[in-house]
């Protein structure tokens, strides 16, 4: 009986894979694309951790440094504080407000970027751009997208598609859903983005506790005065930016807005 290295090469070529080495072959495939997969999500986790450190936790230093040095938040009067964003502006209107009671009052606008992109309907007015303030006050800034647009990050959603996320601060009313007081307005999360930042800031994913919550979101369900459990973001990953429907796997991931309160 002829050895198998005694055929021709002709006739052992024509023999093709075992099929051990077959499975050899899938398994390493399988790895690869694994490696890949997990490769974007470390990736893209880095991302959102950049997001916190270097826009977010630095667009707070640089509020809480303008704070120090004119003893009043954005926007407000140093001659006559009123303790809000934007304070000098406010004009009491609806009504007047008594025994101290602001719920009923109209809020003043909120502090944005002139070129107010996302925040566009938060009503940015002039003399009260956010980063004119800043820079008249020597406040450095987040690189952001570049000059003029440091109120501005850009980044990819889980489909590879652009974000752009904005920055504004603004005061809201006691009874505000999403809490009352001096907060930066943060538009254009993904829903992953919004439970990893809430997870970074306050070492919690959910939507409604905290100094993070999402806007209009109130603290919890109140069932005979007690919080029945918190909540999650309103949208996530499956729903496109278009609204709540089901997305493909190429469009845009829907956004949500979060409010983070500021310390003083």
């Amino acid at each position: 009986m002829k050895s198998r290295n005694s055929y021709p090469a002709s006739k052992r070529g024509q023999q093709g894979f075992t099929l051990v080495e077959m499975a050899v072959v899938l398994i390493v495939i399988g790895m690869i694309i694994s490696a890949v997969m997990i490769g974007r999500d470390v990736q893209r986790n880095a991302e959102y951790v950049r997001v916190r450190q270097v826009f977010l936790n630095q667009w707070a230093e640089a509020y809480n440094a303008y704070y120090q040095r004119f003893g009043v938040s954005v926007g407000d009067d140093p001659a006559m504080p009123r303790k809000m964003i934007n304070g000098r502006n406010f004009t009491g209107s609806n009504g007047v407000i008594s025994g101290g009671n602001m719920s009923n009052v109209t809020p003043p606008p909120a502090v944005c970027s002139n070129g107010a992109g996302a925040n566009m309907a938060r009503a940015a007015q002039a003399g009260m751009d956010l980063i004119t303030l800043m820079r008249e006050a020597g406040i450095e800034l987040p690189p952001g997208r570049g000059a003029g647009r440091e109120d501005r990050y850009a980044y990819q959603d889980s489909n590879g598609n652009p974000q752009e996320i904005q920055v504004c601060f603004q005061w809201n009313t006691p009874g505000t859903p999403s809490g009352s007081g001096n907060v930066m307005v943060i538009t254009g999360l993904t829903p992953d983005l919004a439970r990893s930042l809430s997870s970074g800031l306050k070492g919690t994913a959910d939507a409604n506790t905290g100094v993070f919550r999402q806007e209009g979101v109130a603290h919890g369900n109140m069932s005979g005065g007690v919080t029945a459990g918190t909540l999650d973001w309103s949208v996530n990953n499956t729903a496109a930016i278009t609204g709540t429907t089901a997305q493909t796997g190429e469009d845009q991931v829907a956004t949500v807005v979060a409010h983070y309160k500021m310390n003083q």
